[in-house]
Formats: structure tokens, sequence, C-alpha cells
């Protein structure tokens, strides 16, 4: 019989099962060492634990492996992406690779959309 874990259960598990390129990522996410601005890591919304994401901008990074690259997955993935953007949320992916092999580039990609300003910012007193 399968368990339902509850979210902030399911959440704290993957923070401990960590990839390399999400580690690399959170390196220079923390802190807020990116920017100034606040990410969380492994957190829940909505329906979806999001690997990272910086509540202030609306901005969520997805950071995917190979698994990623098959065609349920990817219709998932789709149907999630949709989901958390209709929320107001802006997405962003990157494969494992690109993180461990490309890091100045991804690092660049976020930072160029934590600059500009996000067309719907979060209610006042959320996101703190």
């Amino acid at each position: 019989m399968r368990v339902k874990l509850p979210e902030k259960t399911k959440a704290q598990l993957l923070r401990q099962k960590q990839t390399e390129a999400e580690k690399l990522l959170w390196t220079h996410l923390r802190n807020r060492n990116l920017l100034k601005q606040k990410f969380r890591r492994q957190h829940p919304i909505g329906k979806y634990i999001v690997d990272f994401c910086c509540l202030e901008k609306r901005l969520i990074i997805e950071v995917d492996g190979g698994q990623h690259n098959d065609g349920n997955q990817i219709r998932y993935d789709n149907a999630r992406t949709e989901y958390l953007e209709s929320l107001g949320f802006i997405v962003l992916r990157f494969w494992n690779n690109q993180i461990l092999g490309e890091t100045e580039q991804v690092l660049n990609e976020i930072v160029s959309v934590l600059e500009r300003p996000h067309p719907r910012p979060l209610p006042q007193g959320e996101g703190k």
C-alpha cells in the first residue's frame, strides 16, 4: 500500500536528495546571493513542489534530468508549467548538464528575469 505524504514532508525529503546540478544552483541562489532575492528550494505551490522559487519576483526554476525527455513526462511538465503560469509565475527550466557545464549562462538568464518588472506582483504582505 502506498502512503500519501504531506506536501511539507515530501518537500523536506526532496531537499535531502538534491542532484549535483541542484546543489550547484542552490549555492548561487541561497542566502540572497543572487541580486539579494530570497529563493526557496523544494517549495510547495498548489499541487506541486517546485525546485526553486522566488516568491517576490514570481519566478520558479525547474532543474530537469534525462527522465524529463520522455513523452509522458514532457506532457506532465507542460501541464505543470501551464498551471504554475496560471498562478502568475514565470517558469524557467534548465537541464542538469546546462547548470553543471554552463553555469554562468544559466545565472545570466535567471538574472535577466529577476531584473525585469513582473506584470503580476504578489499581493501586499505575501512572500515574506
